[in-house]
């Protein structure tokens, strides 16, 4: 049996109203892949949306419904510990020093590295054997060269002194860049990443310039964000989305928990509560 893991990969809003760089990903054994894939296909099929390509900009007040049944079989699964979920965001507040031209270049892959570094609770491993790990990243937006000086970083990780005990085993060749309409976990990790950018954000509020109502898209992503975070409760009662998720007193937890949030604050950084960003928004 394999003991390995895939991890896919998106990301969404890099410059939000309040919350900004927001990277999602799942992790799931290989040897339970097919399964997991099988049936959230054959879920997306019996709901008619075999043809459509299931993202948080596509919803809409005829498809609410049908995206929730989806959030419902992908949250099923993360309750049951088969798929584990993460997210990492940051907060406009918390401005980095001292950033060199060359990080602000490099700012979009040197967080995602950081996503993948920590999120996963890796460090926290210690393994009896080898764990290969494949990773998916949905088409990277950015030149050719940098995306693979990216993608050489993530074959490293696997070297660092603080991830050696875990015995991860990156290969070159199983960084991949893929079209998210032919996977639908990184169908799912889109409306999921989506949906925490759009309540962070406060886009549950936004009107139509002149209308005192909101639009009917704004009412349907609102809907299908509450039961997304109805299904989080679930898992873990009262959760926050707005702040990093408790370990629990126990550091291996951040491997273990099947759904966890992390906000990324830089070790330097000011913190600067501009006019934009007095009032926060509630993040229950």
């Amino acid at each position: 049996m394999n003991k390995g893991f895939y991890i896919f990969c998106d990301e969404s809003i890099s410059s939000g109203r309040y919350y900004s760089n927001f990277y999602g990903g799942c992790l799931i054994p290989i040897a339970d892949y097919e399964r997991i894939n099988n049936l959230l296909i054959s879920k997306k099929q019996d709901i008619g949306m075999e043809d459509s390509e299931l993202k948080w900009s596509n919803i809409n007040g005829y498809r609410v419904e049908t995206y929730c049944e989806m959030m419902n079989l992908f949250f099923e699964l993360i309750k049951e510990g088969i798929v584990k979920f993460r997210v990492m965001f940051t907060d406009n507040r918390f401005i980095p020093r001292e950033l060199s031209n060359e990080h602000r270049k490099k700012e979009y892959h040197l967080l995602y590295y950081q996503f993948i570094k920590h999120a996963f609770g890796f460090s926290n491993l210690e393994s009896d054997y080898d764990i290969p790990l494949e990773l998916y990243f949905d088409e990277l937006p950015d030149q050719y060269e940098k995306n693979l000086h990216f993608k050489e970083y993530i074959h490293s990780l696997q070297y660092l002194p603080e991830l050696v005990l875990a015995r991860l085993k990156i290969r070159k060749d199983a960084i991949y860049e893929v079209d998210s309409k032919k996977h639908i976990l990184l169908q799912c990790t889109d409306v999921v990443l989506g949906s925490m950018g759009f309540r962070l954000n406060d886009h549950h509020k936004d009107k139509p310039d002149g209308e005192k109502r909101r639009g009917k898209r704004t009412v349907a992503k609102e809907y299908v964000y509450k039961f997304i975070n109805k299904k989080i409760r679930e898992i873990r009662p009262n959760f926050n989305i707005g702040v990093s998720t408790s370990m629990d007193g126990d550091p291996l937890n951040r491997f273990l928990h099947p759904y966890r949030h992390w906000l990324f604050v830089p070790n330097n950084h000011d913190y600067i509560p501009n006019s934009k960003n007095k009032k926060r928004p509630n993040s229950s």
